[in-house]
């Protein structure tokens, strides 16, 4: 955060804190869409399964899928990374604002075919893992609003998934663009604007995604609102 303040020729960083950054940027993204489609399967289960709900989603569940969520993120990012440091670097200039793998491999002289191809391969099945059990999810979710007749369940279904729909859809987005766009040199500003999007939007938005769905906050806000001076 302090280099932004500082002059371009001015940014350091040594290569070892660079693959450290890279590591729990990519385990951050890896897991944020882990993490996504365990709240959809959440959302599925208390809609279309209601009365099933307390059953399935019990504390020990929702270890279980929150540990499996890090722990396969924290696999495939390892290889990934296993892979980018095995190179030799011949040179020294991150073409991105923060350190992430593709912005490695670029400093190496030799042969990144392998490492190439394993990014693409693993963003596209991440990406597309992700996508599939969100949308499966939706149209059963949908398809049991659209039977039932109780518009409050209908309602509530609708403000809940909307909101992790669209923080889902702003991750989807902005971090397919960085990833595809590293292959492109020619777009760089275009890929180092969805990177900070992708860092910044999401986790920005999430407060406020979340939290004005709670009645108790909603009301709490409306009260400072009134209360402060015009």
């Amino acid at each position: 955060m302090t280099d932004i303040l500082k002059e371009t020729s001015e940014r350091y960083i040594s290569y070892a804190e660079c693959v450290v950054q890279a590591y729990f940027v990519h385990v951050f993204t890896a897991a944020c869409h882990y993490v996504l489609m365990i709240m959809a399967f959440d959302r599925y289960v208390a809609i279309c399964n209601p009365l099933r709900y307390a059953a399935v989603m019990t504390n020990k569940m929702v270890i279980k899928l929150s540990a499996a969520a890090w722990s396969l993120a924290i696999l495939l990012v390892t290889i990934m990374l296993g892979l980018t440091v095995r190179l030799s670097h011949c040179r020294s200039k991150i073409e991105n604002p923060f350190c992430d793998n593709a912005s490695l491999f670029k400093l190496s002289c030799e042969d990144v075919t392998i490492n190439n191809v394993y990014g693409i391969v693993y963003t596209v099945a991440v990406l597309s893992f992700s996508a599939l059990s969100i949308f499966i999810t939706y149209v059963k979710i949908a398809a049991v609003c659209k039977t039932s007749k109780n518009k409050a369940l209908n309602s509530k279904a609708i403000k809940t998934c909307s909101t992790h729909l669209a923080v889902y859809l702003i991750m989807f987005f902005s971090g397919a663009s960085m990833t595809f766009l590293h292959r492109f040199p020619e777009y760089s500003d275009n890929r180092k604007l969805a990177s900070i999007m992708f860092h910044i939007v999401p986790p920005g938005l999430n407060p406020l995604v979340y939290g004005l769905q709670t009645k108790e906050i909603r009301q709490k806000i409306a009260k400072l609102w009134w209360k402060t001076p015009k």
